[in-house]
């Protein structure tokens, strides 16, 4: 029997699967090797130093499309004898490819592979599952704040009753929020080195003088999809990768704003769950139907953004030129995001289970009729009465009131006939302001990021 450490390889293992292809020590000797041989042929392109042939760009192709168990295992025996993971990578290409062994990390330090084959990983993960999930976490938010677009809803401000709102306009705050994130991640761009020991080609040139290996870098690197970074020292900065991590972590943050409202909301009653055949709410108390999915991602969420804030500012550190205390860290990216991927799920699942309790919501706003205070006495200092915040105050501050105790106010006030007649007319379910067009413009803009 297989015994896990960690419960995202064990408890969570079946919701995570992609991401432990992603990001397991295989896939990362994968990366490396691939790296390794795309250089080779790029070397080759270069015209300068060997010519392949079709023969042998076909097995390169297929060695780089093809690495599996065999080939790790491969790896790692020659691991074993050189306590170095990218050196045991070469081996293992030198022996797949003996006549161009000499050609196999050529002029190259081991950051160089490293640094390429993570940022490689990292897209992946970013455009494959990362964005595509948030995505239809924000679809989720515009389709509710839809459908209760024009729905009253209480509003709470110190925990305190005030001016309502309306459902969908509170989850429209949410999809806004999160749309700007998500069209962060999508302009996002990771970079990659290839320079050598100290990040000045000295290798390189010593090879070849008169060739151009700034540009040769320069067109390997973005060949593969990655923006060039020319300026390092052995050790590309990783400050790209902190970037990453901090709108990771502001999605994160914003969800986790998201889970602890509806949880709230869902205590309150204003937000119901439907029930799932066989699952058990409490050991003792039969009727529960907990709100464990915005649970779940509010405690992967913390734990996500402490792994986050570590991870942005360890990796952009290194004692002068190189030391290796970052390869450690940096294997526990994917636990890391593995954390928030598994959230997002979470939330993206709790939020399939709310339903509104519209009844709920207007009974609650009936029962607080004071919120009214606010429009009388905006409309009241509009007629002239400047004492009119006062009056209210004293109306209605740590005292029970009633519609009618507004209406005597109103009587006694010498304003216009037609201005006592429209504040007669309000109730407090439908004191929701611009909230309808505020939602409709949240998601007509969220929809537009989405598209972008």
């Amino acid at each position: 029997m297989r015994k896990e450490i960690s419960p995202l390889d064990g408890r969570y293992a079946d919701k995570l699967g992609e991401l432990a292809e992603l990001f397991c020590e295989q896939a990362l000797m994968r990366r490396r090797c691939f790296v390794e041989l795309a250089y080779l042929e790029a070397l080759a392109d270069t015209g300068r130093f060997f010519a392949l042939d079709a023969a042998e760009r076909a097995a390169i192709r297929k060695e780089r499309e093809s690495f599996g168990d065999r080939d790790y295992e491969n790896v790692k025996r020659h691991e074993a004898r050189t306590a170095h993971d990218v050196m045991a990578c070469v081996e293992h290409l030198r022996e797949r490819f003996p006549a161009r062994a000499e050609w196999v990390h050529f002029a190259l330090t081991s950051e160089d592979v490293n640094n390429l084959a993570y940022s490689l990983i990292f897209r992946e993960y970013a455009e494959r599952l990362q964005r595509p999930l948030l995505e239809s976490v924000i679809r989720k938010l515009l389709e509710l704040a839809e459908r209760w677009e024009a729905a009253p809803f209480p509003a709470k401000t110190h925990g305190q009753p005030a001016s309502p709102s309306t459902a969908g306009k509170e989850l429209a705050v949410f999809a806004a929020r999160l749309a700007r994130q998500y069209g962060q991640l999508k302009a996002f761009r990771f970079r990659g080195k290839l320079n050598g020991a100290t990040g000045n080609w000295s290798a390189f040139a010593a090879a070849d003088p008169d060739f151009d290996w700034i540009a040769f870098s320069r067109r390997f690197v973005e060949s593969l999809g990655l923006e060039f970074n020319p300026t390092t020292t052995q050790i590309e900065d990783h400050d790209a990768w902190s970037e990453w991590f901090s709108i990771v972590r502001r999605a994160n943050v914003i969800l986790l704003d998201l889970d602890v409202d509806v949880w709230e909301y869902v205590s309150r009653g204003y937000f119901g769950q439907r029930k799932k055949a066989g699952e058990v709410g409490s050991s003792t108390m039969p009727h529960k139907i907990n709100p464990i999915k915005f649970e779940n991602s509010e405690g992967n969420l913390v734990l996500a953004d402490s792994l986050l804030s570590t991870l942005s500012e360890r990796l952009c550190h290194s004692r002068m030129q190189r030391d290796l205390s970052d390869s450690t860290v940096v294997r526990n990216v994917g636990v890391a995001l593995a954390h928030s991927h598994l959230a997002w799920q979470e939330t993206l699942a709790g939020l399939g289970r709310i339903e509104l309790d519209a009844a709920a919501c207007r009974a609650e706003l009936e029962r607080e009729p004071q919120l009214l205070a606010e429009p009388y006495q905006i409309v009241l200092r509009r007629a002239g009465r400047k004492d009119a915040y006062d009056q209210l105050k004293e109306l209605t501050r740590g005292r029970a009131v009633a519609l009618d105790d507004f209406h005597r106010l109103l009587d006694a006030c010498g304003i216009d006939e037609s201005l006592k007649a429209r504040l007669r007319a309000l109730d407090v379910p439908g004191y929701v302001g611009l909230a309808p067009r505020v939602c409709r413009a949240a998601l007509t803009a969220a929809e537009k990021e989405l598209e972008s």
